[in-house]
């Protein structure tokens, strides 16, 4: 768990890289209808969360910033009786004075005077590029002397890059109950009979263990249906001798896992399987191997496309010249995705990857991204080998860069051919 002194640290630090004679808004997330008068589950807005770990909707922080100081400010819902015998409790402005280390506590009704009274003081505006219009038109209709735009989210992105230590610690766990959903996944393959039900039983161990929520939609995906990248209907039948993708990740006190695994329904590799998936596991390996400070991600990149060229040349999947082949990036038709991305508090965590120059940012200590590699051969590729043809193989691991170099942070989820065959098979 997050202590409310990190928030503030947080706050301050972003509040120090605000502009002179401005004011910043950070909305919170609202309720979104899924069919009529019912809603989605709430999910607060990230980069709310991470500066005030407020989990209401109708809230907001604001900064007002003077060339001498600066003012936080905590908008929330107020104590309202018959709507939280609906909806549940809220906080109100008097238990968040108590919790919260900001300057001032309002009610989300007084939103609309108060930046009625800030916003024409202020020269530079920051707000969230991709907020609502009719929040925006709130906040332009009374700054009336501001003569600059600014995306709130860069900053914040940011910030974000770098984890902190019970951030760190937030996403181990995560991982801890993800690992535990891929080996019941790994022990139930050739025991159901659909999809859909290896879905049901990993999602079981991400409520089971107190993650509410996948962080993201969980992909399982048998045979040819693994050669569509997001594939998430997960409907069709499991078929013997076939692999089973694995994509899926639970999110602990809002921050993310994602790892994807790719297992044999039957409990065993065929040898074209493990063919193909021992050259994608060498490559996962050793572009993880490469990760530390100041590589670039780019560099990553680059050397799992000449990595993977490479192995499908030997494999017979691509057939030619090894520079003209890699140079007119033959191997994109099978391997069309990127290397890895940032993960945090999303799964595609909202954190830049070039600076203000467009220069790309190096990795740094604090970092967390995934690595997956992946190669996908569909069904009616007549240029492939025939028994390669319907197999689709990603492994993706999340992978903190330490000062040192790197720490898998999901190492101990089965990933070998011998370790998910181990798994597969324990308490048959």
């Amino acid at each position: 768990m997050i202590q409310e002194a990190e928030y503030k640290k947080r706050r301050d630090r972003l509040a120090s890289k605000l502009s002179k004679n401005s004011l910043a808004v950070v909305f919170s997330a609202d309720h979104k209808t899924r069919s009529n008068d019912t809603e989605y589950p709430f999910r607060q807005n990230s980069n709310f969360y991470y500066l005030s770990g407020f989990l209401e909707d109708k809230s907001c922080l604001v900064f007002v910033k003077t060339k001498t100081a600066v003012r936080t400010i905590l908008f929330v819902r107020k104590k309202d009786k018959t709507q939280e015998l609906w909806n549940g409790k809220r906080l109100g402005k008097k238990e968040a004075k108590k919790r919260f280390l900001v300057d001032e506590v309002y009610e989300y009704e007084d939103l609309n005077a108060m930046i009625k009274e800030f916003a024409p003081e202020a020269n530079v505006l920051h707000y969230d590029f991709n907020e609502q219009d009719s929040k925006v038109k709130l906040l332009k209709k009374y700054a009336k002397n501001t003569k600059l735009y600014k995306n709130i989210a860069t900053p914040i992105g940011k910030m974000r890059l770098i984890k902190s230590d019970s951030e760190i610690s937030l996403i181990k766990k995560a991982l801890s109950i993800t690992k535990e959903a891929h080996h019941r996944a790994m022990r139930m393959s050739s025991e159901v009979k659909y999809e859909y039900e290896l879905q049901a039983e990993i999602e079981y161990v991400f409520k089971k263990n107190g993650a509410y929520s996948d962080a993201y939609t969980s992909i399982v995906a048998c045979a040819n249906a693994a050669n569509t990248l997001h594939y998430v209907s997960n409907d069709k039948e499991l078929v013997d001798g076939k692999l089973i993708l694995i994509d899926a990740g639970c999110e602990y006190e809002y921050y993310a896992s994602d790892v994807t695994r790719s297992i044999p329904v039957s409990g065993k590799f065929t040898e074209a399987q493990k063919e193909l998936y021992e050259m994608v596991l060498g490559v996962e390996l050793a572009i993880i191997d490469m990760i530390k400070p100041n590589v670039k991600r780019s560099d990553l990149q680059k050397k799992s496309e000449e990595l993977l060229c490479k192995g499908m040349i030997e494999l017979g999947v691509l057939k030619g010249d090894y520079k003209k082949l890699l140079k007119n990036k033959a191997h994109k038709k099978y391997y069309p995705h990127g290397i890895g991305h940032w993960m945090g508090l999303d799964v595609h965590d909202q954190c830049p990857y070039k600076d203000e120059k467009g220069e790309e940012i190096p990795l740094k200590a604090g970092m967390v991204m995934t690595i997956e590699p992946g190669l996908y051969i569909d069904e009616k590729d007549k240029t492939a080998p025939k028994k390669y043809r319907g197999i689709g193989i990603r492994i993706e691991d999340d992978v903190l860069v330490t000062p040192e170099g790197r720490e898998n942070l999901s190492l101990s989820i089965a990933k070998t051919i011998e370790e998910i065959q181990n798994v597969t098979v324990r308490n048959k």
